[in-house]
């Protein structure tokens, strides 16, 4: 049986598709990368927010259509399996998230032994430390898909770091719903730098990246652990989704504008180096003009490297579809605009600081469009998300090789530099 697989959504979602590709192999399949080669196509799909769903539901229509076995799992099956089944039956089966073994019994395959995730990623990859989340933001619709947050085991994640390194990773992106709130359910305490010491143990990775971390649990005793780190990078991913104290309330994010500004100040003094990116949201239906200029302001401050800007979506199931969907649709798109030409200017010139400098790069593989040209990561560009650095050298360097650069191009987003002889460094620069 040959299987193709679409993963669409966030990083997460690829996990679980890596995660059914090793038990499909592991199983007698062959995976192809070709769809017109499958016999089956399996669709993993996101239904967090409108364009999400919407991009799902264009893919499901588009392989549908084809003549396929088309089957269709993730979290737009959690949230609207009933429906879905009654618009669109031209699939053959629906399931859920964590649906692998599922999928295996219809296609009437077994795990010849338990196979291992099978990666779509080369010189990095992402480690899932639990599901789900107990937040109660009044714009979320994980919580109802994924359900409440439910961390793994230390030493479960520990063994999957070994056998991640063992095939030749070098980076670590640790990603979870709330990475933060990692052990509080299983352990009764927040247990994530007790896990980040057992993964520093673990020989071969060179970078652990932590993604998504919620503003009131970077606590300081995290803070100093990076600081004093030599494998966990000074790359700070903390979604503050507003700065307005009124917004941030009606969110019900926990915190007001005056703690954002503290915490990114606490963290700047001990760490000078740090890089952080956010995510915000336009559009909430109670942000007023003046609380998008409040926002737009605190943007031209210039704390983030990197940024990411979403209009709201207003989604069944959550606390703020009550509020209605009052901001008209063309009014958030020119405000995420004009949030996006803000901090244009701000990573153009961020990146600019860093000619002449010599950093570390992890080598992840060939620029697509110009293949001959390599290209990498320093420790302030996460991957898929971020800029890129692209590398100058006469000689051949292979993904998941670590060189010395020094940086002597800048554009927007993406920088260039000089492959180097030379010992590599042993703290972030």
């Amino acid at each position: 049986m040959k299987v193709g697989l679409v993963s669409l959504g966030c990083a997460k979602n690829l996990v679980d598709s890596e995660i059914l590709l090793g038990k499909l192999k592991s199983a007698g399949a062959q995976i192809t990368p070709n769809p017109e080669e499958a016999d089956v196509i399996i669709i993993n799909t996101c239904g967090f927010i409108e364009p999400a769903k919407l991009e799902s539901i264009e893919t499901i229509l588009e392989f549908a259509e084809s003549g396929k076995e088309v089957i269709v799992m993730g979290c737009l099956v959690e949230r609207y399996k009933e429906e879905l089944k009654k618009e669109i039956p031209e699939v053959k089966a629906y399931f859920g998230t964590e649906s692998w073994d599922e999928i295996l019994k219809y296609l009437n395959l077994k795990e010849k032994e338990k196979g291992f995730r099978l990666l779509t990623t080369r010189s990095y990859a992402y480690l899932k430390i639990a599901e789900g989340c107990n937040r109660l933001c009044s714009f979320c619709s994980i919580p109802s898909i994924r359900g409440r947050h439910r961390s793994r085991k230390i030493e479960e994640i520990v063994e999957e770091a070994k056998k991640l390194a063992e095939i030749g990773i070098k980076e670590l992106c640790v990603v979870s719903q709330d990475t933060t709130y990692y052990g509080k359910d299983l352990y009764r305490e927040y247990k994530l730098i007790e896990l980040l010491r057992e993964l520093e143990k673990v020989e071969g990775i060179k970078w652990i990246r932590l993604l998504y971390l919620y503003p009131t649990e970077v606590s300081e005793e995290l803070i100093n652990f990076v600081s004093d780190s030599e494998k966990v990078v000074p790359y700070f991913d903390i979604p503050v989704q507003h700065i307005s104290d009124k917004v941030l309330k009606d969110m019900r994010r926990g915190y007001d504008g005056k703690f954002v500004r503290n915490l990114l100040e606490r963290i700047k003094k001990k760490i000078p180096q740090a890089v952080f990116r956010t995510s915000l949201i336009v559009g909430f239906p109670a942000e007023t003009e003046e609380d998008f200029k409040e926002l737009l302001s605190f943007v031209e401050e210039g704390h983030f490297h990197w940024l990411g800007v979403f209009t709201y979506s207003h989604e069944e199931g959550t606390y703020a579809y009550s509020f209605g969907d009052r901001i008209p649709e063309e009014v958030k798109e020119e405000r995420k605009e004009e949030i996006l030409r803000v901090q244009r200017e701000i990573t153009k010139r961020k990146n600019e600081e860093f000619i002449g400098k010599e950093l570390e790069v992890i080598v992840d593989g060939y620029d697509e469009e110009f293949s001959f040209v390599p290209r990498g990561r320093a420790y302030f560009q996460a991957p898929e998300v971020d800029g890129v650095i692209y590398l100058e050298t006469l000689d051949e360097i292979k993904p998941r090789e670590v060189v010395r650069v020094r940086i002597n191009q800048s554009a927007d987003y993406d920088l260039g530099g000089e492959v180097l002889k030379g010992e590599l460094f042993t703290k972030f620069k």
